[in-house]
């Protein structure tokens, strides 16, 4: 599915789904927001999997490029979950993490998912202001499960969307 938008600011994106192939780009963007990335090879095996799906955020006529955001989920038994998102520093604040969601969102519901959890750092303001807005609620909080570069640890809420 290939669902092109256009963004504030007047970039043009399309949202395409995830493949294997693309490991080793999710790896370079996903460095840029934790401190220990997945590794290519750890993208490329998750998009294996039948339960794993997602979507990268790319410029459109720029295909060759790295995305500009990604999102990657899980859906098992009805209950999906996300595993990460990343939107470049460079284009944040363009709403691409609206616009990866909001597609999570929408097969979710093709699906007929019943639910969809994720983790956020307690420290990500934006992030958690964006999954609020989304209708996402906190549910719980696991302490000291994102690591930092230093050797501290910031917790996780643990956010739920009933999707029915």
């Amino acid at each position: 599915m290939r669902i092109p938008f256009v963004t504030a600011r007047q970039r043009d994106f399309s949202l395409e789904p995830l493949t294997v192939e693309d490991g080793d780009a999710l790896f370079h963007l996903h460095r840029e927001g934790f401190a220990r990335p997945w590794t290519g090879s750890e993208f490329a095996d998750l998009l294996e999997q039948d339960t794993v799906f997602g979507y990268a955020a790319r410029a459109v006529g720029r295909g060759h490029e790295a995305p500009a955001g990604f999102v990657l989920a899980r859906l098992v038994a009805g209950e999906a979950e996300i595993l990460t998102i990343v939107v470049a520093r460079s284009h944040r604040r363009l709403g691409l993490g609206w616009r990866l969601m909001d597609a999570v969102l929408r097969e979710l519901h093709a699906q007929r998912a019943e639910a969809l959890f994720l983790e956020v750092d307690e420290t990500n303001a934006a992030a958690i202001a964006l999954y609020r807005r989304l209708g996402f609620i906190q549910v719980g909080k696991r302490p000291d499960y994102y690591r930092t570069g230093g050797s501290g640890a910031n917790g996780a809420l643990v956010m739920r969307r009933d999707l029915r």
